[in-house]
């Protein structure tokens, strides 16, 4: 893999990045937010306006391709905090996918042979609800430099390691010189044979597909893959469509993943419209992933037999490279477990 050097990604000079000063103006409280869409308050009968320690956090451009007027809409339903969110699930936990059981150094996870997972950046850019991560603890990875050279180290150290999987938080939260750095850096170890990066800002903050990061990821060699994270066709706008191609371009794979979620995508027409749409921009449906159970998300389960007739349609809609796999992620499994 040949990348540019971590000097040449320290040293280029470049403006301020707009997809920044765009993120510190997102919404951080509820009456903004639905002032903008012409809600109230008490169309949300379980409406958390302090939901604590996860709060609310929405991308104007995001919130943007909502609705106005729609208390049921599905992008508000992904982000919008409700009072359900504190009551206990027997079913759920604080880390559903065990994480923690897979933590071999401070953000680094390994759970499937021959790769592992490098939480690259603690912040995302946009709080889901139904996020599995909601409880993890960011603050006790420590200091960023330390921790990412221990994992840099044991990734070297370990050859039956052939991909590193660049997740979060958000690894597109850095900005393009650290990203530069941290993929260089990665690039040179030889036993690495693929980089891939999971993002859920291409959909939620979509200027942050600069053109100097499509010029990062179009260096690598072999070429990355991008897996962007959207569960529904009107994420998708059309800032978001002209950053996807100009990376699948410059020959970035471009893949997605998605959460079956009740009230957002849980009808046939909603996952075939997405499916379209990804096409649309260049990217190809990956995972529809089951629901994890973390504490908080319960209200957005969907039942295996519900997934499963949802598949099914989809077969009969779609050509086969449009339906994405349907999977649930099961702590110390080898690999997704495929619902058949």
């Amino acid at each position: 893999m040949v990348a540019r050097s971590t000097a040449q990604c320290q040293t280029d000079a470049v403006a301020p990045a707009a997809w920044r000063a765009e993120l510190k103006t997102a919404f951080t409280q509820v009456d903004p937010l639905l002032a903008l869409l012409g809600l109230r308050r008490n169309q949300f009968p379980d409406l958390d306006p302090t939901p604590g320690p996860f709060p609310l956090l929405v991308p104007r451009a995001f919130a943007a391709l909502m609705r106005p007027g729609d208390a049921q809409d599905p992008l508000l339903r992904q982000v919008l905090p409700l009072r359900c969110e504190r009551i206990a699930a027997p079913e759920c936990g604080t880390d559903p996918v065990g994480d923690r059981a897979a933590t071999c150094t401070p953000g680094l996870l390994r759970k499937y042979a021959g790769r592992a997972l490098l939480i690259a950046h603690g912040g995302c850019a946009v709080h889901c609800r139904y996020c599995f991560r909601r409880h993890f603890p960011y603050a006790e990875l420590g200091a960023y430099g330390p921790r990412i050279a221990t994992a840099i180290a044991a990734i070297r150290s370990d050859t039956t390691l052939h991909e590193v999987i660049l997740s979060g938080g958000d690894p597109l939260m850095h900005s393009d010189d650290a990203l530069c750095t941290l993929l260089a850096q990665l690039a040179a170890i030889p036993h690495v044979r693929r980089l891939r990066l999971h993002s859920r800002l291409p959909v939620v903050l979509p200027s942050r597909l600069t053109a100097r990061l499509g010029e990062l990821l179009g260096a690598l060699h072999p070429r990355p893959v991008l897996v962007i994270h959207a569960n529904h066709a009107r994420e998708l706008g059309a800032t978001a469509q002209t950053g996807l191609r100009a990376l699948g371009g410059r020959g970035v794979t471009l893949l997605n993943q998605s959460v079956l979620l009740r009230g957002v995508n849980d009808t046939a027409d909603a996952l075939a419209q997405l499916s379209e749409r990804l096409l649309d921009c260049g990217v190809l449906p990956y995972y529809l992933h089951q629901l994890d159970l973390v504490q908080g998300a319960a209200h957005f389960a969907v039942a295996d037999r519900v997934a499963l007739d949802l598949l099914a349609a989809l077969r009969t809609r779609l050509p086969g490279y449009l339906v994405p796999r349907l999977v649930r992620e099961v702590e110390g499994a080898g690999y997704k477990r495929p619902l058949a």
